[in-house]
C-alpha cells in the first residue's frame, strides 16, 4: 500500500489473550515501537479472546486489507490469529511471525502442523526486544503466489487424520461431481508446509476442510491447517467449502463461512452447491500472476505425494527395471517402504495399461478403516480357519462385484450402439443391480457398505459368540447377496469383448502400524493375494487375460512371509533404491518438466548449478539432499521444495546456502515428527522416544543408547525392538571397525545384517544417528 505524505502507513497486529501475561507484554511492547518509529508506520493491535461480543469478522479483514504488513504472534496458536494469517498471504500482505522466546505456548502443535517454520519467525524475550524488532526495518515484499489454475485436478482437500464415514463421503462426493482434487494427507506427510499450501491454494479452484470437534491435540492440529488454508483460500478469492459438525465449536473468524451437518445427507447436499460454485470459478479466465515470476518461483518439480500428480506424474515419471516388469505382467507383488514409489508406479501402470481401450483396468484403493466392522464384528469371534475361508470368499466376491461394475460403467454408452454386446450388457446390468447391494458412490463407499452389511447380517444370525465355525453354505449365505455362478458366467461371457483385466489394490495397509500388523490384519491381506490369484486362474481357463496386483509395504510382506513360508515364492518386485545416481535422474526429470523445451536433455550436472548453490561446507549439494533422504524419493523431492520454497520466499535467483539450510531443518522437523508418530503405533508408551536425543552426541555406544530409550519409560523387554525400529527406519546406522557408517540402505535393506553389525561394534560409539534427523533435535553436524 503506498502512503501519502498526511497519511502513516499501519501494520495490523494480531495475538492471542489465553495468557494475559504475554497479552500486557505485546500490548506493551506494540506501544514502545509505535512511540519509536513515529510516523514512519503505526503499528494497530487487535487481541483476541474468543468470548460472546466480539466485533465481526470484517473490520478484522479490512484492517490486513489496509496494512503495509501483517505481524502476528505465534506463542499461542489462536485459530482467529492461524486464518488472518492465511487471509494476509493470500491477499498478498507480508506476514512478520514472531513468538516469546521462553513461553513454551502451542510449539508442540506447532511443531506437528508444519506451517510457521517454513514461513520463518523472529524471536523476543520482553517488550523491549518486541519493541525493537518492530522498530527496524521490516521488509513489507510478499511472498509469491502462483494463479494458474490446475483445471485437470481443480480441487484442494486438506484431510482430517481420522479416515472414516465422513471424510470418505467428502471425497467421495467429489469423485461423483467428476472433480478430481489434490489433497494433504496425515497419512502421508506428517506436517504442511506453507510453500506448498500456497501453491495448492494458488492453483485450485475450490478447497474443501473440516473442522474437527474436541480438543484432542490431533483434532487442533488438524484445525490450524484447515485455518490457515481457509486463510488462504478466502484472501485469493477461492470458492471454499468448510464443513463442521453442528455441535463443533467455530472460530468466530469463519463463523459465517462454515457450513454445519448433523447427517451425511447435509455433506452431499453441501457438495453439490460446491461444486456448482467450483464451475462457475472455472469458467473465469486465469488470473494474471500478480508479477513477474523468477525462475526459481515458476519451477514446478511435482507433489512429493503421488496422488496429488496424477494428472502430471507420466511428463516426468523414472520408468525403473520394476516398473516395466510389473507392466509385463511379471509380479503380483509390488513391495516398498513408505516414500519409494509404490503409488507413483501404480498410477503409471493404470494409466499406461488403459490408454488401450480394449483393456479393463481397476484402480481399488481399501483402506484399514473400511473393514474395521468386519474385524472388530465377525474376524474377532472366528476360528482361525473360519475367518480365512470368510475373508478370501468376501475379496473374490468383491473383485468380482468391481469387474462388472467397471464394466458396465466403461460400456454405458457403448452398448447403445454396438450390437454385440447390446444384450450382454444389458443381461449384467440387471444381475448387477440386485436388492440389498449398493452401486452407489466411490470404491470406497461400495466397501464400507458392503463390509458392514456382512457385519450386520452376522450379528443378527451368530451373535458374538466366541469360536465360531462357519460352513461353506453359511459363508455363502452370509458375503453373497447376488447369484455369484450366474454373474460369473455373465462376465466371462462379456469379457470375450476386452484384452485384458487389470486389478490394483494399493492403499490397503495405510494406516496399520510399522511392524505392528497383527494376525488379523495380515490374514486379511493373505486372503486377499489368495483370492487375486483364485480369480486369475478362473479367469484364465476361460482364456482371458487377468492380473491381480496388490501393493504393500516392506514389512508388512516380511511379517507375511514370517507368518506363511510360501509367500517367498510370490512374484514380486521390490522398490529398493540403492544408487544415488537414479535419484539424481529422478530430481532431474521433474526440474525439467516445466522448464523451456532447450532446457529438457540437459544433465543433472549441467542443471544443477543453475538452481542450486554447488557446494554447501565443502559437500556437493545433490550429495548433502540425497544422504538425508533415506534413500527415498518422496524425501528427496521434500528437501528439494522445502529448500526452493525458502529461496522462492526471498526471491533468490538460485537456492543458497541458507535456503538449502533452512530446507534441510525443515525437511528434518517433519521426519521427526512422522517417525515419531510411526514409533508410537508400535509402542504407545515410546510417546515422544525420538525426543529424548535432543542435544545428544551423533554417536552413542549401546548402553548410552540403552539409557535414553529407558528415559522415555521404556521397559527392558522391549528395548531390543525398539533399537531395531531405530536401525530399520534409518535412524541410527552402525559404525564398524574400518570407520564406515552403514544405514539399512547400505546393506540391501537387510536388518539382520544391522544387528549383527551391532552386536559386534565396540564400544565408544558403534550407532550413529542419521544426519537427516540432527537439525531437528539440536545435534551437530
Amino acid at each position: 500500500m503506498d502512503s501519502t505524505p498526511d497519511q502513516t502507513p499501519t501494520a495490523f497486529v494480531a495475538y492471542s489473550s489465553r495468557d494475559a501475561r504475554l497479552a500486557e507484554l505485546i500490548a506493551l511492547g506494540v506501544a514502545k515501537a509505535n512511540r519509536k518509529v513515529g510516523k514512519r508506520i503505526q503499528y494497530t493491535p487487535w487481541e483476541f479472546n474468543d468470548i460472546a461480543g466480539n466485533p465481526l469478522i470484517s473490520p478484522i479483514l479490512d484492517g490486513i486489507d489496509a496494512s503495509k504488513y501483517v505481524v502476528a504472534d505465534i506463542t499461542y496458536l489462536n485459530l482467529n490469529v492461524v486464518y488472518e494469517i492465511g487471509f494476509a498471504i493470500g491477499r498478498s500482505r507480508r506476514c512478520f511471525l514472531v513468538r516469546h522466546e521462553s513461553t513454551e505456548g502451542d510449539q508442540k502443535i506447532a511443531r506437528e502442523a508444519g506451517i510457521f517454520d517454513t514461513l520463518g519467525y523472529e524471536t523476543y524475550i520482553d517488550d523491549e526486544g518486541l519493541a525493537n524488532s518492530l522498530s527496524a526495518y521490516v521488509d513489507p515484499t510478499s511472498m509469491s503466489v502462483s494463479a494458474t489454475l490446475d483445471r485437470l485436478a481443480p480441487v484442494y482437500v486438506v484431510e482430517p487424520p481420522a479416515k472414516g464415514g465422513i471424510a470418505t463421503l467428502m471425497t467421495s462426493r467429489l469423485k461423483k461431481a467428476k472433480y478430481k482434487y489434490r489433497s494433504f494427507n496425515p497419512a502421508e506427510d506428517s506436517r504442511l508446509s506453507a510453500s506448498d499450501a500456497i501453491r495448492q491454494v494458488g492453483s485450485s479452484a475450490g478447497v474443501l476442510l473440516s473442522i474437527l470437534a474436541g480438543d484432542h491435540d490431533g483434532n487442533l492440529v488438524h484445525d490450524v491447517r484447515s485455518l490457515f488454508v481457509a486463510g488462504l483460500a478466502h484472501g485469493m478469492g477461492k470458492p471454499t467449502l468448510i464443513l463442521a459438525h453442528a455441535n463443533a465449536r467455530v472460530p468466530l473468524d469463519v463463523r459465517d463461512a462454515v457450513k454445519t451437518y448433523s447427517r451425511p445427507e447435509d455433506i452431499v447436499e453441501h457438495i453439490a452447491n460446491f461444486s456448482l460454485e467450483i464451475t462457475d470459478y472455472l469458467q473465469q479466465k486465469d488470473p494474471t500472476p500478480l508479477r513477474k515470476l523468477t525462475q526459481l518461483q515458476s519451477l514446478l518439480i511435482g507433489d512429493p505425494t503421488a496422488e496429488n500428480e496424477m494428472t502430471t506424474l507420466g511428463s516426468y515419471f523414472l520408468a525403473t527395471d520394476q516398473f516395466r516388469k510389473a507392466l509385463r505382467g511379471e509380479a503380483n507383488l509390488v513391495v516398498g517402504r513408505k516414500g519409494a514409489g509404490k503409488t507413483a508406479l501404480f498410477i503409471q501402470m493404470r494409466d499406461k495399461i488403459r490408454a488401450d481401450k480394449r483393456n479393463v483396468v481397476l484402480d481399488l484403493k481399501p483402506e484399514g478403516y473400511q473393514l474395521l466392522k468386519l474385524k472388530e464384528d465377525i474376524l474377532a469371534h472366528l476360528t482361525q480357519g473360519a475367518s480365512h475361508h470368510l475373508v478370501t470368499a468376501f475379496w473374490e466376491y468383491l473383485i468380482l462385484l468391481e469387474i462388472t461394475y467397471k464394466l458396465l460403467e466403461k460400456d454405458q454408452n457403448a452398448h447403445k450402439f454396438n450390437h454385440e454386446i447390446r444384450d450382454l450388457y444389458l443381461e449384467l446390468e440387471r444381475t448387477y443391480k440386485t436388492e440389498g447391494h449398493s452401486v452407489e458412490g466411490d470404491f470406497s463407499e461400495r466397501l464400507l457398505a458392503l463390509s458392514q452389511r456382512i457385519a450386520q447380517d452376522y450379528g443378527q444370525r451368530f451373535g458374538d459368540s466366541d469360536g465360531t465355525k462357519l460352513s461353506t453354505d453359511q459363508v455363502t449365505q452370509l458375503v453373497y447377496s447376488h447369484d455369484v455362478k450366474k454373474l460369473r458366467a455373465q462376465v466371462t461371457t462379456y469379457l470375450k469383448h476386452k484384452e485384458s483385466i487389470w486389478v490394483l489394490f494399493d492403499n490397503l495397509d495405510k494406516g496399520w502400524s510399522t511392524q505392528g500388523v497383527d494376525v488379523v490384519d495380515a490374514m486379511v491381506l493373505r486372503c486377499l493375494i489368495d483370492a487375486g490369484r483364485k480369480v486369475e486362474r478362473d479367469m484364465r481357463k476361460a482364456d482371458h487375460i487377468v492380473h491381480c496386483v496388490v501393493f504393500i509395504r516392506n514389512d508388512v510382506y516380511e511379517h507375511l512371509m514370517r507368518q506363511s513360508s510360501d509367500y517367498g515364492k510370490e512374484m514380486r518386485v521390490t522398490l529398493d533404491w540403492t544408487d544415488p545416481d537414479m535419484l539424481r535422474e529422478l530430481l532431474r526429470l521433474r526440474l525439467v518438466a516445466s522448464m523451456p523445451v532447450e532446457s529438457r536433455e540437459l544433465t543433472f550436472n549441467q542443471l544443477w548449478p543453475r538452481l542450486c548453490v554447488s557446494h554447501y561446507r565443502g559437500e556437493e549439494t545433490s550429495s548433502y539432499i540425497i544422504e538425508r533422504s533415506l534413500m527415498r524419493p518422496r524425501n528427496v523431492i521434500k528437501i528439494f521444495a522445502h529448500a526452493k520454497g525458502f529461496a522462492a520466499n526471498l526471491a533468490h535467483i538460485k537456492i543458497e546456502d541458507s535456503d538449502l539450510e533452512k530446507g534441510v531443518r525443515a525437511y528434518s522437523q517433519d521426519l521427526l515428527v512422522e517417525l515419531d508418530h510411526e514409533l508410537t503405533d508400535v509402542f504407545p508408551a515410546a510417546k515422544d522416544l525420538l525426543y529424548q536425543f535432543i542435544d545428544a552426541p551423533a554417536c552413542l555406544d549401546r548402553s548410552e543408547l540403552e539409557q535414553l530409550i529407558k528415559g522415555a519409560g521404556i521397559g527392558d523387554v522391549e528395548i531390543q525392538k525398539v533399537i531395531d525400529f531405530l536401525l530399520y527406519y534409518g535412524i541410527f546406522g552402525i559404525r564398524t571397525a574400518d570407520d564406515q557408517v552403514h544405514y539399512i540402505f547400505s546393506v540391501n535393506y537387510d536388518l539382520k545384517v544391522l544387528q549383527v553389525r551391532a552386536a559386534r561394534a565396540a564400544e565408544g560409539g558403534g550407532f550413529v544417528m542419521n544426519p537427516a534427523f540432527r537439525p531437528a533435535l539440536g545435534i551437530d553436524e
